[in-house]
């Protein structure tokens, strides 16, 4: 197929961004995936910062990265994405040059925890303030559930009213697939 899926497309996005020594932010930690992809781009001297509020998305990380012996490039986070802005060193922001939020659930795990539109758009608004230019975001928004299709309202509302002198929004899905196909968000700093 010419045309890459959702998810190839991410790895597509944060190839372009994404260089050794980097700092990078997996926003929803999840099943460790995002988390390791990140981790092999940034290197030894970059750093990823994974957020998730439940402790089985954290545990499951970490044993994905003790697995590979990428430990030592993440900092795991149980607290929400929100927060990344404060739990990121200082001196580490300005080099912060990708952050990927896959948005829903976490798989196979409790579907009443899912991610909310409200502390998405906070936690989008925050970075965007501090990322310096060339910098990424990407959402990967799942609605196939009631809280994701609020949640995807509220994003799609807030990423369309980003002032296009400042930030790049791209909006890639599969338009003829059934059962609600996630699709990505992709917010470039100028």
């Amino acid at each position: 197929m010419i045309l890459p899926g959702i998810l190839p497309f991410v790895r597509e996005l944060i190839d372009r961004c994404l260089t050794e020594g980097d700092i990078a932010v997996d926003a929803t930690a999840g099943n460790g995936l995002d988390t390791l992809y990140l981790a092999k781009k940034v290197g030894d001297s970059g750093k990823v910062y994974s957020f998730d509020i439940q402790l089985a998305a954290i545990e499951k990380t970490k044993a994905r990265l003790k697995e590979h012996h990428l430990a030592h490039r993440v900092s795991l986070i149980q607290n929400g994405h929100e927060q990344a802005v404060t739990c990121i060193p200082k001196e580490e922001l300005t080099l912060l040059k990708a952050a990927v939020f896959n948005l829903g659930y976490l798989p196979s795990g409790d579907k009443s925890i899912t991610t909310k539109g409200e502390t998405t758009i906070q936690a989008v608004s925050q970075l965007l303030e501090i990322m310096q230019s060339g910098a990424l975001i990407i959402l990967v928004i799942y609605h196939g559930h009631e809280e994701g299709k609020k949640e995807k309202q509220k994003v799609e509302t807030f990423s369309a009213q980003l002032d296009q002198r400042e930030v790049q929004v791209l909006r890639y899905e599969f338009m003829n697939q059934v059962n609600n196909p996630p699709f990505i968000i992709a917010l470039e700093k100028k």
